[in-house]
């Protein structure tokens, strides 16, 4: 190697036998006493000491070996992750460029120390378990690259990150950071990669965000306090990912959006953007994947949506077209669900429609479902299976008693994870059956109970953390936030399986009580933006759900036999039918009656009344003189009356 080559000092990820700190502490002996590394050239004596110090304040210790600067994992074939690399040669010495040092469970907090080496361009010090504030002495780096994702980084971004006019990635994810998004970002002329979600920040995104020509990477969420306006992004014509959800942004959907050709994900979702999907959009042809869930969208759906065989998800919006889908809310892979909010109409499927209404005579009285998995019975209860694979945009119902929605795509997931995940260590709990398997979303998952008899139910939702475990230090860094409402009503606030459960692998049961009084239930687990999404790696992130049983606070009436509305009627029509027959005969006799007297009245026969003792004495006692003869019950007798 000569002496304008690179050489790298590689640290194998979870390494016993070559740690970073061995190797690191190999080369800066070896440079240290004048040994001439494989660059021929040591490196300067400030530098040596400003990583002894770095060292120390990642918590580690000094080793002594050999081989100084390049390590490559016997065991594969493939560069390890991490690695120290000196470059920048001058005639005497080489220096630190690079420093990326993941997986390495280093505690400690951010060194200032990094700031000594003046020619470093990458920091990342990713899946970590490192705390403290970023320093302002890093400021003065010509950083290329920073990334401290999935750390415990704490404090505010410095204000003094906007004169590294030389950065191109900041990756701040996963962290403990807040405060507002200092606008000095927007200095970053060279930036091409932002990534900022899953901390605690607060405030308006800065419109210096719109100096940011070279974007190719945006991903906000979850900031509290903002304006509500839509950050100026109409140079950034370059981005690939636009992720800006739940950030509370009004108005209208930026025309200018459809000018960024290069566009494969876009997510809106979770604001109050308002108006039409603008047909701009259209022009949007690498799409692969739009989440504008959960907005205030209105007009018609455009017709490209359904044709283009991509991931789209419009679900939870009011558009009131005329052309709504007559039958169906998922068309391919667009998700519909309560597209059309505002309106009740019954010539649209009841699942475009607000709360997913009942579209037949409501039927259930309880709910069991085995969520990502398959269908089993704990003691009388019958779990039914959940084992659709689901993806980005993701409506199923099951028989009219159940559906689920999911919304949202796992950023970066290259393997095309599914949507189930699946324990793979012994559960030592109650019914561990129940939690093998679980359905997970990237930001919002929503289960309907359907067709459901109006009345009080008690809700019991099953979770127990079988993503995030305990195997190193670093997966302590992982965090899984999310909400939980019942009915709209939110019952749970960035809630952490793990820790309700103290630990990993743990099952918790929470329980409540919900109202049904429209004949569906409505749960809806949400992912806000907070925790991380990195840990213990890519896509470990969002609401997860084992098992949900819903079983009614009222005695249901399963009788069988009960009649119908139908039959009830056609009873109560046949009554009044009968009843309408006898009024008529008793009115036709009565007048027959009336008319019989009329006639004898005219004859003015002696009418009034007679005793019994009358009665016997007219035929004389019934004499047999007196008969005339038999008639059709009794003999017949003629009297006489006496005055």
């Amino acid at each position: 190697m000569g002496s304008g080559a690179v050489p790298k000092l590689f640290i194998s990820e979870g390494s016993n036998c070559f740690p970073l700190i061995l190797l690191l502490s190999v080369y800066i002996w070896s440079c240290f006493h004048g040994v001439e590394c494989q660059s021929h050239l040591p490196l300067p004596n400030h530098e040596v000491e400003a990583l002894r110090r770095i060292w120390l304040k990642l918590g580690q210790k000094w080793y002594s070996s050999t081989d100084p600067c390049t390590w490559v994992d016997p065991t594969s074939n493939e560069v390890v992750p991490g690695n120290v690399t000196c470059g920048s040669c001058d005639g005497s010495h080489c220096h630190v460029i690079s420093i990326i040092i993941r997986r390495q469970n280093l505690t400690g907090s951010l060194p200032d120390e990094f700031g000594s080496l003046k020619h470093l361009q990458v920091i990342a010090l990713t899946r970590n378990y490192l705390n403290g504030t970023i320093p302002v002495a890093w400021a003065s780096l010509p950083l290329i690259k920073l990334s401290l994702l999935g750390n415990r980084i704490s404090g505010r971004i410095p204000e003094e990150l906007g004169n590294i006019t030389s950065l191109k990635e900041l990756v701040l994810q996963d962290n403990l950071m807040g405060g507002p998004i200092p606008t000095s970002l927007g200095k970053l002329i060279n930036l091409e990669i932002l990534h900022l979600s899953g901390n605690n920040f607060r405030g308006e995104l800065p419109k210096a965000l719109g100096n940011l020509k070279n974007l190719t990477e945006l991903m906000v969420s979850s900031i509290k306090g903002g304006n509500g306006e839509f950050p100026p992004l109409e140079n950034s014509r370059q981005l690939k990912i636009m992720v800006l959800r739940n950030l509370s942004i009004s108005g209208a959907l930026p025309d200018y959006i459809g000018n960024m050709a290069n566009l494969i994900l876009l997510d809106l979702s979770f604001n109050n953007f308002a108006g039409q999907i603008p047909k701009s959009f259209g022009n949007l042809s690498n799409l692969d994947n739009m989440f504008l869930t959960n907005n205030k969208l209105t007009g018609e759906i455009p017709k490209w949506i359904f044709t283009r065989g991509q991931h789209y998800d419009l679900s939870y919006n009011n558009f009131n077209g005329s052309d709504a889908p007559k039958d169906y809310c998922q068309i391919g892979y667009v998700n519909l669900v309560s597209s059309y909010s505002s309106t009740d109409s019954n010539t649209i499927a009841s699942c475009l429609r607000r709360n997913n209404p009942c579209p037949v005579k409501p039927k259930h009285h309880n709910l069991f479902i085995n969520c990502g998995g398959a269908s089993l019975t704990i003691g009388e209860d019958e779990y039914e299976g959940d084992e659709n694979i689901g993806g980005a945009s993701d409506y199923h119902s099951f028989d009219e008693k159940w559906a689920y929605s999911s919304t949202g795509r796992f950023v970066h997931n290259v393997d095309n994870e599914p949507f189930i995940a699946t324990n793979l260590s012994v559960l030592n709990m109650l019914n561990p059956e129940l939690y093998m398997t679980a359905r997970l979303s990237p930001a919002s998952l929503k289960y309907y109970g359907l067709c459901l008899h109006n009345g009080n139910y008690t809700v019991k939702l099953h979770f127990a953390e079988i993503m995030i475990t305990a195997d190193e230090a670093y997966y302590n860094v992982g965090r899984r936030f999310f909400d939980v409402s019942i009915q709209g009503e939110e019952v749970l606030s960035d809630f952490n399986i793990a820790k309700e459960a103290n630990g990993t692998g743990k099952a918790i049961v929470k329980t409540f009580d919900a109202q049904v009084s429209e004949n569906t239930l409505e749960i809806h687990f949400q992912w806000t933006g907070q925790g991380t999404s990195f840990i213990p790696h890519k896509s470990v992130y969002g609401p997860l759900i084992s098992a949900i049983s819903v079983t009614p606070n009222f005695k249901p009436d399963t009788d069988e036999s009960k009649l119908s509305t139908g039959a009830i009627l056609g009873i109560v029509a046949a009554g009044c039918v009968v009843i309408a027959l006898i009024s008529t005969f008793i009115w036709f006799h009565q007048r027959r009656k009336d008319t019989e007297n009329k006639d004898l009245g005219g004859l003015k026969l002696p009418i009034g009344y007679f005793t019994m003792s009358q009665i016997r004495a007219a035929p004389g006692k019934f004499n047999l003189e007196n008969k005339l003869g038999d008639g059709g019950f009794e003999p017949l007798y003629k009297g006489a009356s006496k005055r």
